[in-house]
Parts: structure tokens; sequence; C-alpha cells
């Protein structure tokens, strides 16, 4: 069973199942329909679309009954090559078979839809091709750049490497812990170069805030220089495969402006590039927000209600210090929230939302709802202080 419509995300929005079974990592089943996908439009229409045109904007649940069925995992959250049954054949030419006959048939039983789809593909590569002069201009602006970019200080091995056959699994061990941590300007940018691993941290420094991308198309990314440096050190410019670093870490200041250029961040990657956050990519780096000490010990609380756990240990007034910037962690203090024991929370999309539909709530022009919504929601500090007393 098979079941397609469009959106408006950039990317491929696709859920498959085998025998009921939710396969979140996809699989054979699933890159076979992608695939098959492709070529029945391309025989349908009579025409060469690019795979890439057909597939923007896809929404799409591919669920199979497989005898006996064989996943990559003990999970079962990814299906094997395998045969639908013994004797039979593929998945993926079962797939193609049958998309082969059942999508060619829907679409020539009903041509609106097959004229809507036609519609849909050209958009596509009408945007595709606008964007190809902007693109070049782009990528050779980033190529220059990367020669002497301040902006990103690099690690030495990344998430897409091939690991060598010495040391192959130490290797695999730091591809899977390869970071790139997005900071707000060089204080911050400062302190975390001089704490972090560099066989497999990576700092890549904003300056000021981001564009608010909400609404906007993919040629803002190739006309706003920070952006494209950014899509250029993710490696993310033709899609997920190349992707650098495994964890994409936000890395902003406690307050108002770090919490707002947190929010653009994660629009900007829920906007141009939601898979990221989809397969689970990008977190936001949880830093102390006191320290409180005395001369025998030193206690980082990352809340309030640690804060008051940390001086009712400690007694006798200890020394509390509130920080409000990264920049004011020394380089030797960051080092400790940035290694074994870091505190990573995950951007994550419950199950029914809709990236659009969030986007426009909270990025869109709806000021009065959204005031509403604050007004109804503020909590101020004394309200805190009082819950934990």
């Amino acid at each position: 069973e098979v079941a397609i419509s469009h959106n408006n995300d950039y990317g491929e929005d696709l859920y498959s199942f085998v025998n009921g079974q939710f396969t979140t990592q996809g699989g054979t089943h699933q890159q076979g329909f992608r695939e098959a996908f492709v070529k029945v439009i391309r025989d349908f229409y009579k025409k060469d679309y690019e795979a890439s045109d057909i597939r923007t904007s896809i929404v799409a649940a591919i669920s199979i009954r497989v005898q006996e069925p064989v996943f990559e995992s003990q999970t079962k959250t990814k299906l094997g090559s395998q045969h639908m049954f013994e004797g039979g054949p593929s998945v993926k030419k079962f797939i193609e078979e049958f998309l082969g006959k059942e999508l060619d048939n829907y679409l020539h039983r009903n041509s609106a839809i097959a004229e809507s789809l036609k519609k849909r593909i050209e958009q596509s590569e009408r945007e595709r091709k606008e964007l190809a002069g902007i693109k070049k201009m782009a990528n050779e602006r980033a190529k220059k750049a990367n020669l002497h970019n301040k902006k990103l200080r690099d690690c030495r091995i990344h998430f897409n490497d091939e690991p060598p056959a010495k040391n192959k699994q130490e290797y695999i061990e730091l591809m899977n812990q390869s970071a790139i941590f997005i900071t707000e300007g060089d204080s911050a940018s400062g302190s975390i170069t001089k704490s972090r691993r560099v066989d497999s941290q990576a700092v890549f420094s904003l300056r000021g805030k981001p564009l608010n991308s909400f609404g906007l198309t993919k040629k803002i990314v190739y006309e706003n220089e920070e952006f494209n440096l950014l899509q250029h050190a993710l490696n993310i410019e033709e899609g997920m495969e190349g992707l650098r670093y495994k964890n994409i870490v936000i890395a902003t200041d406690a307050d108002v402006d770090g919490m707002h250029i947190r929010l653009l961040l994660m629009t900007f990657f829920l906007q141009f590039f939601p898979e990221l956050v989809k397969q689970n990519h990008v977190f936001i780096l949880e830093t102390p927000l006191f320290r409180v000490r005395n001369k025998q010990e030193t206690i980082y609380c990352y809340d309030e209600t640690e804060k008051q756990a940390a001086i009712a240990k400690l007694g006798n007034k200890p020394e509390i210090t509130r920080f409000k910037g990264l920049g004011e962690i020394s380089p030797e203090e960051f080092g400790r929230f940035i290694g074994d024991d870091i505190r990573l929370q995950p951007v994550l999309l419950e199950q029914g939302d809709h990236i659009q539909q969030l986007l426009e709530y909270y990025m869109g022009k709806n000021t009065p709802q959204r005031q509403e919504f604050i007004i109804d929601n503020l909590r101020v500090e004394l309200d805190l202080v009082e819950e934990t007393v």
C-alpha cells in the first residue's frame, strides 16, 4: 500500500512500514519506492525529469507485508535486502512492478491529478534552474572563503570520512562523536575553540543574529553569505549523505538574544534542511547558569533547583556566580561542559507536528495570536523563585 502527497517543505518526507512495524531508518522497500517513483513518472510523462525535481516536497507512506522479513538491526528499524517470499521477486523489484502498474493506472484515470503533479515537478525544475546562476557565484565565493574561513575552526575527523583499515573501530567511534558548535560572537567561539577536542569537535562562529528565513526560498541560502558558508561547512547542499558532523550543536548565551538566535537557527534548519532534525542531528548545548563554590568544592548548576541544592550542600554562604554569556566561562571550565559530561538537548519534532504550521505560528507574522500566547505563558523570575522555595 502506498499513499502519496506533497507539501511546501524542502526535501522528502517518507514513512515506511513492514508488517505494521514502522521502519524509521527505511531500507530496501523505501529505496525501492524512491527509485521506482522516479521511473514511473518519467515513463508516464515521457520526459527525463531530474530525480530531485520529481521527489522535492513529496510526502509518502509505503507499507508492505513480507514473509519472514530480515532487518539490518535488532530494533527492526531498517529492512535488509531480501525477497518478498520464498522464490518470489526482490522487494525492490516487487515495488517497481507494483508502482509501474498501479501508479501508472492511477495517473491515467485521474487526469486532473496528473496535470497538478506535472505542474509541481516543473515548478521545482524552474526553481532549480533559477538557483543555478546564484548557486555558481555563491559556491565560488564560498570556495574562496574556505581558504581563509575565519568562521570555521574545523576538526580532523568527520562523520562522512572513509575510515582507514588501521585502527578502523577507533576511527569510527570518533566519526560518531563528530560535532560542530554553532556559536554567537568571537568571545564564545574563542572559549569553545580553546577547550574543544580538535579531533572531533569543530566551531562555527556567527556574526550577530542570522536572518529569519521563514517563508523564504532556498535562493536566500546562497545570497546570504553566513547561511551559504554554514551550508558548505555542513556539506549538505546535495543532501544528507555528505553530512560532515553527526551532531550539530547550537551553542548560544542563556539570555533573550541567545534564545532568539537559537530560534532563528532552528528555523533555518527546519525551513531548508528538515531531514537534519528528523534524523536527530540537531541539538541545543546546555551550559551552566550558576557556579556555586566554597574553598573546598565547586558545583555547576543548570537551573534554579540545582542552585538551591548546591547552596544547601555547601552551606555557610558560598560564592554564587551567574553566567549570562558563554564568553564569561573560562576555556578551562568550558572543557568540562563539552567533554564526556556534555549535556545536549535534542531538537525533536513530535509525531504529527507539521513543520510549516509550527514555523508559521512561531516565526510568521501572526503577531496578535503569538502575543496572547506569550502573555498567557509568561513566567517571571519571581514566580520561579517562589516555586523553588
